[in-house]
């Protein structure tokens, strides 16, 4: 029986890295009409009309009791494409504010705007959000989350003859991960309120490494690379669900990506956290 050779990728999920070609990646691929058709977006900002590029008044905005006092004369001149964009990456910032007012990550969901508007697409990745990746792996407390799963089944097949794990194992312990619950943002609490929630939320790609395994008479010890990627888009069915299409920030933030006068580049969210599992025998 021979004993598996550490570093190994010892799973990854069936949605791959690197993955452009899914809906949430799109961008500036959707007409005026279909917007307001098909989604319903038809009063997006507080502040501008991005279909007329005109800045809105008290009269013009659909929250004030005002609204359409005046018919549909907009009372202010014309913007230019960038001066539109400005003010509703502006409108974003505040608007996120209800999901990120507490904890020490409530100003990523800030650096995350500020490279939608200027990075054109380019990868993001940030020593704060590899921090709140290993919290999260450390503090969640599901039953079957990964880290306790993956704690089980090393301990189950640990060789402590020949101080290693079998080989022919690491497919037990691949399906194992498959069944576990997958590290994400959605408490049902602190992630909605802390900025995660709507910074990463689900994350669409994960690989899990053993990068070293010590076994002794005692017990073991596995140190343990989780490299995850997210999409910062939003497709279709995103805008098409009520927790999505009922808030400015949203509704905002798929106008600025999809409307083809815009077209801001959605990115990937790169994360990496190394841990440690450890067992007794």
């Amino acid at each position: 029986m021979n004993n598996a050779v550490f570093p190994a990728t010892v799973f990854t999920t069936q949605r791959r890295f690197n993955n452009f070609s899914s809906d949430d990646m799109r961008y500036g691929d959707i007409s005026e009409s279909r917007l307001k058709r098909e989604f319903g977006l038809v009063n997006i900002s507080n502040v501008v009309d991005p279909y007329t590029l005109t800045r809105l008044t008290t009269f013009d905005n659909p929250q004030s009791r005002f609204a359409g006092a005046y018919g549909s004369i907009h009372h202010d001149a014309k913007l230019s494409i960038q001066q539109c964009a400005q003010l509703l990456f502006e409108e974003m910032q505040t608007t996120s504010l209800p999901y990120s007012f507490i904890g020490p990550y409530k100003h990523l969901i800030n650096r995350m705007l500020r490279h939608f508007q200027l990075s054109r697409g380019s990868e993001f990745s940030d020593p704060l959000l590899n921090t709140a990746y290993r919290d999260k792996l450390y503090s969640d407390y599901a039953s079957k989350k990964t880290t306790s799963v993956m704690q089980e089944t090393i301990g189950l097949f640990i060789d402590y003859t020949s101080k290693g794990f079998p080989h022919e194992r690491l497919d037990n312990l691949a399906s194992a991960i498959k069944l576990s619950v997958l590290p994400k943002f959605d408490s049902l609490i602190l992630d909605k309120i802390n900025g995660m929630g709507i910074t990463i939320h689900d994350v669409h790609a994960t690989k899990i490494e053993i990068l070293r395994l010590d076994v002794n008479d005692y017990g073991w010890k596995a140190s343990v690379r989780f490299t995850a990627q997210d999409h910062f888009g939003l497709d279709v069915s995103d805008i098409r669900k009520k927790k999505f299409n009922q808030f400015q920030f949203f509704k905002i933030w798929f106008v600025l990506q999809r409307f083809d006068i815009f077209g801001f580049r959605p990115f990937l969210t790169n994360m990496e956290a190394v841990i440690d599992i450890e067992g007794k025998r």
